[in-house]
């Protein structure tokens, strides 16, 4: 079933087109995200870390993992993870990743260049391809399919450089990495220009705040893969605090409109 899953995912990039890979946040979402018919889900380091009552960054890798394969088991899609930069910072642990997402069942999982310290946000261009290309040693060990993405985090993290950017993606390319991912490009004529520099599949997350495009307007701007990171985990959390302020500050109940009826969703866990 992991060989399967690893060649599912694989094969969903190498098909005409572009194809949206939707991130939930627990098993309920995972469940109803398979449901209506999407064929891959990737985790979100930021739900998750929502759920477990925690800042994003500050859980634990066994919990990480634990969450990963909780939602493994909670479909039977292919699910990549994100992993933010793995279990440290030594390509020695960037390769123990890739060994024990897979052993869980995962089809793939990302790894990043964000440190995860504030003050010194991404690592030395060298450390940073070094850590990839001992993923992909490890990935390449393995005895079944599995789908390394690397992420540059520059835009997320104060540095809008776009040819430093390219660059990292390229030498992650040539590193061995399956998919590429620079989050926060916020325009169709950058990511068309991070896709045109690039070879393999390449991940363009929308949901993120300024302006979104069609899946059709990525698709022809060259992104192959389209995941929304914490967009859904932001809108049912807005959804529950706006409706938790409007009992507190008014004392009515007014939100209760807009909430899904019961047999509905229950129609999801029921099937």
């Amino acid at each position: 079933m992991t060989q399967d899953k690893g060649a599912l995912l694989r094969a969903l990039h190498e098909e005409p087109g572009a194809f949206i890979i939707p991130n939930p946040w627990d098993i309920g979402t995972a469940r109803i995200l398979a449901a209506l018919g999407f064929r891959a889900l990737a985790t979100t380091s930021a739900g998750m870390a929502f759920s477990l009552g925690v800042a994003e960054g500050k859980t634990s890798p066994e919990n990480t993992f634990r969450h990963c394969e909780a939602l493994v088991s909670a479909t039977p899609l292919p699910i990549t993870a994100d992993l933010e930069k793995g279990m440290g910072d030594s390509p020695e642990s960037a390769a123990k990743t890739i060994s024990v997402a897979a052993s869980i069942g995962l089809a793939g999982c990302s790894l990043e260049d964000h440190t995860g310290d504030r003050e010194n946000p991404i690592y030395d261009f060298s450390l940073a391809v070094e850590r990839i290309q001992a993923a992909a040693e490890a990935q390449s060990a393995l005895p079944h399919d599995f789908v390394l993405t690397a992420r540059c985090e520059n835009f997320l993290w104060g540095r809008p450089d776009l040819d430093d950017t390219i660059k990292r993606l390229q030498a992650f390319e040539e590193a061995g990495a399956d998919v590429l991912y620079a989050p926060g490009l916020h325009d169709l004529d950058t990511i068309r220009t991070v896709c045109a520099s690039l070879s393999k599949p390449v991940n363009v997350v929308m949901g993120m705040p300024g302006k979104t495009f069609s899946l059709a307007e990525l698709a022809e701007a060259g992104a192959k893969r389209i995941s929304v990171g914490s967009a859904l985990a932001r809108l049912a959390y807005g959804a529950f605090v706006n409706a938790s302020r409007e009992m507190i500050d008014t004392g009515t109940f007014g939100f209760s409109d807009q909430a899904m009826g019961f047999a509905e969703l229950e129609e999801f866990f029921t099937a």
